[in-house]
């Protein structure tokens, strides 16, 4: 079952500080001014935080499911994902560790 914004919201909502908007149609989830996770309108790629150091490393370990932002946004710590090729668990995983990025350390050690 492909993961949807529905997982997505119950993930990065029970996170501390993280608010909800709409951006272009598509659902991003942030602390502050800072994104730490988007789902394309049509639910199909979930984009998330991710360090740019690791990134590249992370796309080829599985390139059917990990891909590169566009070339406008590859000056961001971020990743594309294709949500049906997570699983929630996964999903949940990528969700946090984003959001870890964005927070305070006090506030990473409480999740």
């Amino acid at each position: 079952m492909p993961v949807t914004a529905e997982n997505v919201r119950e993930v990065a909502m029970s996170l501390p500080r993280a608010t909800e908007g709409i951006v272009r149609d598509s659902l991003r989830w942030r602390v502050g001014r800072i994104v730490f996770a988007a789902m394309s309108p049509d639910e199909e790629f979930l984009g998330f935080g991710f360090p740019k150091e690791e990134r590249e490393a992370l796309v080829a370990s599985d390139p059917d499911k990990f891909l590169l932002p566009r070339p406008s946004e590859l000056r961001w710590n971020w990743v594309e994902s294709r949500a049906a090729a997570l699983d929630v668990a996964e999903m949940r995983e990528l969700v946090i560790d984003a959001w870890r990025m964005c927070v305070p350390k006090k506030l990473r050690d409480q999740v």
